[in-house]
């Protein structure tokens, strides 16, 4: 029998995998490619900021005082992590902004290394910056549009059933 409290959905799983692996990948790229980008020599940094950020909010989620023991109690510690959390997602918002002028400033970058030196960029450090940057963006966005349809269907749920309770008054 499934058991919410000790068992986890394989969807939940994979999304803790890719929140681990996706910061661990920017993370190499940005160390490899340190001076790999002396158009924008920002990108690096901003690479291995949101890699060491998101890791942290991603092993955090893992951890065992983001939810609840069996008793239900660790209140205090469920608050610091959600106050941690939030401060993390925060950071990382504001910190993809930043990243968005860095990166798409200059998009498309110059790969040629024969041509003036200061605009150069490595290929593989700015196009998995652009490739990582918009694949947020269009995670938040299917978020958005989730959350919107998720919010319509309950107002409208909740509509039908006021409407049934008067007519049934």
């Amino acid at each position: 029998m499934y058991n919410a409290l000790t068992q986890r959905p394989p969807a939940i799983m994979f999304s803790k995998v890719f929140l681990v692996a996706s910061p661990t990948i920017q993370i190499v790229i940005s160390v490899v490619y340190l001076k790999g980008h002396p158009q924008q020599s920002y990108i690096t940094f901003y690479m291995m900021v949101a890699g060491v950020f998101g890791l942290l909010l991603g092993l955090l989620s893992c951890l065992s005082c983001a939810r609840p023991d069996k008793n239900g109690e660790n209140y205090v510690l469920i608050h610091v992590c959600s106050v941690w959390s939030s401060l993390v997602s925060l950071f990382l918002f504001c910190w993809l902004i930043a990243g968005s002028v860095w990166i798409y400033s200059f998009y498309p970058a110059s790969y040629n290394k024969t041509g003036i030196r200061d605009l150069y960029c490595n290929k593989t450090i700015s196009v998995s910056a652009f490739l990582s940057t918009t694949l947020v963006y269009i995670l938040l966005a299917g978020l958005i549009v989730g959350g919107f349809c998720v919010f319509t269907c309950v107002w409208g749920s909740n509509e039908e059933n006021a409407q049934r309770k008067t007519e049934d008054a």
